[in-house]
């Protein structure tokens, strides 16, 4: 029993001898300081969902800089179209604006309505897309329609784009940019500043929803076969999407970035329209959007077309939009 302690003093001198020997007197952690070697800091954990909640888009600022018309792509009897560019969050964003030919008919410019694109492989995707027969059509009636590529779509810069809020951040600075522009002299000269409205087809539906959460000053919005205000039901039916729901994402952030919790801030009109042969975005979806809006006594209008698809075609398509000219008539043209 009186040995152990002695033993325990020898190894720890021959550990400390040891350490002179070869550390030629110095202690090793001295001997690291001193060479700038030092024991490596772990890199902080970056949360991947900061800045992706309702709360958090409602709180920033948007817009800044101006939309640049780049180059006339077509002339129509009844407008001229334009290839566009303009900056968002630091990223070029092009796109398409269709300006009318005929005089205003209040006073000296155009309601605009932003046009949000559905889904389309980035590697195949054109700025003049499927959507364009719509924009024809509204700008053809008298409305300032802009078309934005969004983010990752050719040749627009690409960036992080989780859960798709990315591309709300493109409409919202865009929106933005027309506010501060609109009415003034340059690109946006012939653009209102107040009467905006989003017309949003499927993917560019569920953009449509969130921004029009997000910014209580848009004040017409038609939602076309639209995905799901809950961001949980898209990743489930969507995940693959180029990245934008690839990741684990914990039930407490679905909590804060779908829109489907925030409905109480709508403040746009809405008008929903739904094929309910649809087999791409479920009919229910649009149905459970309509069912809640109208529990918040929020301007609601919902329409279904039996035997429609996703994108609709024919007699259905035409009264699609007879229907979302009359809506944007009575909410952009009045005031």
């Amino acid at each position: 029993m009186l040995n152990r302690p002695v033993r325990g003093l020898c190894l720890v001198g021959v550990v400390f001898l040891l350490s002179v020997s070869l550390y030629g007197g110095v202690p090793p952690t001295a001997v690291l300081a001193q060479s700038g070697q030092t024991t490596p800091t772990p890199e902080p954990t970056v949360d991947p969902f900061i800045g992706l909640s309702i709360p958090e888009l409602a709180a920033r600022s948007y817009g800044g800089g101006q939309l640049a018309n780049i180059q006339i792509l077509s002339r129509a009897a009844t407008f001229t179209r334009y290839l566009i560019s303009y900056p968002s969050d630091g990223l070029t964003i092009y796109g398409f604006m269709d300006v009318p030919v005929a005089t205003p008919r209040n006073g000296s410019t155009y309601p605009v309505i932003v046009a949000v694109h559905g889904y389309i492989s980035p590697a195949v995707y054109e700025t003049i897309d499927y959507t364009a027969r719509y924009a024809d059509a509204m700008a053809s009636a008298g409305y300032l329609v802009l078309h934005p590529n969004l983010r990752g779509y050719r040749p627009s810069d690409s960036a992080p784009n989780l859960l798709r809020v990315g591309f709300a951040i493109d409409v919202l600075n865009l929106i933005a940019i027309v506010r501060a522009r609109g009415g003034q002299p340059g690109t946006l000269q012939k653009a209102s500043a107040t009467a905006i409205g989003l017309w949003g087809h499927s993917m560019g539906g569920g953009i449509s929803i969130r921004a029009m959460t997000v910014d209580p000053h848009i004040r017409a919005v038609v939602l076309y076969s639209a995905i799901s205000g809950d961001d949980r039901l898209n990743m489930q039916r969507f995940h693959g999407r180029q990245g934008q729901y690839d990741i684990t994402v914990p039930d407490d952030v679905f909590q804060k970035t779908s829109p489907m919790y925030f409905y109480d801030r709508v403040q746009a009109a809405v008008s929903i329209h739904q094929g309910l042969a649809d087999t791409t975005v479920p009919p229910a979806w649009s149905a459970d959007l309509c069912s809640r809006l109208q529990a918040l006594q929020k301007s609601v209008e919902c329409f279904t077309y039996p035997g429609e698809g996703h994108t609709m075609k024919g007699a259905g398509d035409q009264l699609f939009i007879q229907r979302m000219m009359a809506f944007f008539d009575a909410h952009l043209r009045a005031g």
